[in-house]
């Protein structure tokens, strides 16, 4: 298979050009070697871009390892890189491993976001790639699947096989991939995981992969590489140096420090070398010049004639030629004022084609997209008015964020991309695009808009509407402004943007009467699935807001669990959930028990940076609760500011919550009741608080949980809601 591949690669690279300096040489084995590069200081541009070729006519990057396959002018080398692996036995002993490590002692080496993916393989697999860009990342997928018969060719959207991206300005990463199982259950058909960086062209899944990768242990990455450290404008003031040479263009590199050279458009060929781009003779090819009869070269283009006794712009793709008639003046007035009318009719008559031809592709997709089935159910009298969704047209949303302009992103993910737009009215709001939707969905779909829509929570974000008229649906939200609990928990570099015990505290309670709500009060019970730090937004008052519910699922009230494809984000999944595939409210509430480790360590769900049993928060705050030493791994800020038997409390309210048996978690509405309680205990201290008033903050369901009208209670707690921002370091204050 590795053999088919790099024949792969040949395949798909262009024409060889002129290549190297003169004298040079300009071969190792089958790898054309085009300057910049070169085979020593005096061939290359300089010592970053030299090739070495051993005696057996294999290339490597420099002095490095790295072997390369292919190198092209338009600044891309293509190099092999290894897998990593885990392979078992029967008995789900660990047979054999391999880790795959890649690092290219050059920053002019990025790998390529455009042209690579980090790809795992497997039924029982987590693969994670991590490494440094700017800073250190880390990203991965999880693989998962029962029987091989729920395995598709070419398909990798979790079930046997996963892919995602990587960064942009990525020098060097390490791929490792763990068994959830050790292949114990899955073993007769796929013994090993295997996880790798690829070129996303050059490799095709397959079922048989899961047996042993065919065999394959090296595989084609793609790098990107630049001229210098500088940017196009600052190069070009030094002539002496400035690599682009005639008939060339300069390009900013968009992946890491400096530029690029391409021909020019008419020209091909090497733009490093002095008359390296050449002059393309369109005439001599008639599949690329538009000529109808006579075509003429000239330098980077070509003109079209026509021969003699004829007349026209002798274009294809203009009026072409026709024989020059003898006629009457006043014929000849007549003629040509009928074809300017021709011509003005005709525009107009594409126009209104074109224009009719819009308005039926937008009404094609609102009748698939269920507009119609939509619009029957906002007018049911039996749905109330109050909350109905408004179906917003496709100009209203393209004007709201400038025809969707790059500079209105404001979140991408892997259910699509959210833009934020500004209404006629001046509403702010947040427009989701979703990647794709399944149109053997579209009824649940509908029914989930509904539904969703008339969920009015003062703790979860408002769905205001969608629109159905493009060809993907797009939901609107409205807008919050002040970004992510992750933001303010995890922002090391900023502390003074933190925020206090009190205010996490508030914010847990909140999110947790939000999620309560979801699971018991609404209509129909949702569960989120997808709960963390990220998906929790804070407006300027730092009100907590539960958002993105791209992977919820609505549960018919006649059912406890439900069975569906494993989804979620590493480091917040229910255990439980991710070895059964069954569904349930409990799934939300261990989510959310990261969450409160979170809140009180001031530590991320999933980290690489430190011990491998540090790695997992969850695990890790399990562990030290059982060894009493959860104190060590509070927050030290938050330790000196927070009630030490709130945090107590805290602490084992989140050991609950992580417990592997879902059976065995409180449910959203008992957290959130002792969230509540613990708070008013923080304002009204026990050693000043009556007997009496003591029993009435524990029992505080008839109180506090009696929604009405989404969530407000009868008590008037919420009423304290704005005092929530408050001192986070010794002499600071908002």
């Amino acid at each position: 298979m590795y053999r088919e591949l790099l024949l792969f690669v040949a395949a798909i690279l262009p024409a060889a050009t002129a290549q190297a300096l003169p004298g040079c040489q300009n071969q190792c084995g089958d790898l054309v070697i085009p300057f910049p590069f070169g085979v020593n200081e005096t061939c290359s541009l300089n010592e970053d871009f030299i090739i070495t070729c051993n005696a057996s006519n294999a290339a490597f990057l420099g002095t490095t390892q790295v072997q390369v396959l292919n190198i092209s002018v338009q600044g891309q080398l293509r190099i092999a890189a290894e897998a990593a692996y885990d392979c078992y036995n029967e008995m789900g002993n660990l047979t054999k491993r391999a880790r795959s490590r890649f690092s290219v002692p050059k920053s002019k080496f990025p790998l390529s976001y455009r042209e690579n993916k980090f790809t795992a393989i497997g039924c029982d697999t987590s693969a994670i790639i991590q490494g440094t860009k700017a800073q250190t990342y880390a990203t991965g997928c999880v693989s998962y699947c029962v029987k091989r018969e729920d395995v598709t060719n070419g398909s990798c959207a979790g079930i046997g096989c996963c892919q995602t991206s990587i960064p942009k300005g990525v020098l060097n990463f390490f791929v490792s991939v763990v068994s959830f199982f050790d292949h114990q259950s899955v073993w007769s058909f796929n013994p090993c995981s295997y996880s790798f960086v690829v070129e996303e062209k050059a490799y095709e899944f397959s079922v048989l992969d899961l047996a042993d990768l065919r065999g394959v242990t090296k595989l084609p990455v793609v790098l990107d590489w630049a001229i210098g450290n500088e940017t196009c404008s600052d190069a070009q003031k030094r002539p002496e140096t400035y690599a682009c040479k005639d008939n060339s263009i300069c390009q900013d590199s968009d992946n890491g420090p400096g530029y690029r050279c391409n021909c020019s458009d008419g020209y091909s060929g090497n733009p490093y070398l002095a008359n390296g781009c050449r002059d393309i003779d369109e005439c001599a090819t008639p599949s690329v010049h538009l000529c109808t009869h006579g075509c003429k070269n000239t330098p980077g283009n070509y003109t079209c004639y026509c021969p003699k006794g004829f007349e026209g712009d002798g274009r294809k793709d203009g009026n072409g030629c026709t024989r020059i008639q003898k006629s009457p003046i006043g014929a000849t007035i007549v003629v040509g004022f009928g074809f300017t009318l021709l011509l003005v009719a005709s525009s107009w008559l594409y126009l209104i084609i074109r224009q009719r031809k819009l308005i039926k592709l937008r009404e094609k997709f609102f009748r698939r997209n269920g507009g119609f089935m939509l619009q029957h159910e906002l007018c049911n009298p039996k749905r109330t008015s109050n909350n109905a969704t408004k179906i917003f047209t496709a100009e209203e949303l393209k004007k709201a964020t400038r025809n969707y302009d790059e500079s209105t992103i404001i979140g991408k993910g892997g259910f699509g991309t959210v833009y934020k737009g500004t209404l006629t009215d001046d509403r702010e709001v947040a427009i989701k695009k979703s990647m794709v939707v399944d149109q053997t969905q579209i009824e649940q779909f509908i029914n989930e808009v509904i539904v969703l829509s008339q969920i009015n929570h003062r703790n979860v974000v408002k769905l205001l509407g969608c629109c159905l008229e493009t060809e993907v649906p797009l939901l609107v939200y409205e807008y919050i402004s002040n970004g992510t609990l992750f933001e303010y928990v995890h922002n090391q570099s900023n502390a003074s943007s933190a925020i206090c015990w009190e205010t996490r505290l508030k914010i847990a309670a909140e999110t947790a009467g939000a999620l309560s709500y979801l699971h018991s009060a609404a209509s129909v019970p949702v569960i989120h699935r997808d709960v963390k730090t990220t998906n929790i937004l804070l407006d300027a008052n730092y009100t907590a807001k539960v958002s993105d519910f791209g992977a919820s699922r609505l549960v018919p009230l006649d059912e406890i669990q439900m069975s569906t494809m494993v989804q979620g984000t590493l480091g917040y999944l229910d255990p439980e959930y991710l070895h059964t595939s069954q569904l349930t409210e409990k799934s939300d509430v261990y989510s959310f028990g990261v969450v409160l480790v979170e809140l009180l360590t001031g530590r991320k769900a999933l980290c690489f940076d430190g011990p491998e049993e540090e790695r997992s928060l969850a695990m890790h705050f399990l562990s030290s609760m059982k060894g009493d030493q959860v104190v060590e791994i509070v927050e030290k800020d938050i330790l000196n500011q927070g009630n030490r038997k709130q945090l107590e409390e805290v602490a084992k309210l989140a050991k609950r919550c992580l417990n592997l048996k879902g059976e065995e978690r409180p449910s959203m509405k008992e957290i959130a009741m002792e969230l509540e309680g613990l708070r008013m205990m923080g304002m009204h201290p026990w050693d000043q608080v009556k007997s009496e008033e003591t029993e009435q903050l524990l029992n505080l369901q008839d109180n506090v949980f009696d929604h009405v009208d989404g969530g407000i209670s009868k008590a008037g707690y919420y009423s304290m809601r704005d005092q929530v921002k408050c001192e986070t370091r010794a002499g600071h204050s908002d």
